[in-house]
């Protein structure tokens, strides 16, 4: 808030005036100033949120407006205190009631707790399962957004690395490109 609206105001009351503009914020915006707070950038927040960059800005100004502060971050740490931290939902399975016991439930228990000793190794066939431990990273980034790594976060080493691989490729494609005709030219004259 403006310091002149604070001079007016007891802190209970700038309290209450400060919680009434947080609840007239809408949950995008909400969301917004939640990943402002986390120091990520309106193109990161797009990513997240799975919107433009563009809607991101204008709900952050929005959200400025209502909340009468200048900068950002005020309003992120303003929605940060009065809302909590941001906190990403992750999926929970409904609790389902146990239903009566079958002669089979036991055998397919056992089973299971036979094999999940195995998970994230290898099969008796040498085949790696799908379970993979938590550890696991490739060494090299790819250079472009999956669905595990929406955000590009290569060193400038990798990148100039990618650089160098992709020329690499394209000159080999290239050269292999000119051969094949030249074999076709040779081979279209005799």
């Amino acid at each position: 808030m403006t310091n002149a609206a604070a001079g007016s105001h007891d802190p209970g009351q700038i309290e209450s005036i400060v919680a009434g503009r947080v609840a007239r914020l809408t949950a995008g915006q909400l969301d917004c100033l939640r990943l402002v707070d986390q120091h990520l950038s309106s193109k990161e927040i797009a990513a997240e949120l799975k919107i433009s960059p563009h809607t991101v800005d204008q709900r952050v100004r929005g959200a400025l407006h209502i909340l009468g502060v200048d900068r950002r971050t005020q309003a992120a740490r303003l929605v940060s205190l009065h809302c909590g931290p941001y906190q990403r939902l992750i999926h929970q399975p409904p609790y389902v009631e146990p239903g009566p016991a079958t002669a089979q439930s036991d055998g397919t228990v056992s089973i299971q707790i036979r094999h999940a000793d195995r998970a994230g190794g290898t099969g008796t066939a040498g085949f790696i399962t799908e379970q993979r431990p938590a550890s696991f990273r490739s060494s090299l980034q790819m250079p472009f957004a999956t669905r595990s790594n929406p955000r590009n976060e290569m060193s400038v080493g990798q990148r100039l690395l990618w650089i160098v691989l992709i020329a690499t490729g394209a000159a080999f494609s290239a050269g292999m490109y000119l051969a094949g005709l030249e074999s076709l030219a040779r081979l279209l004259n005799r």
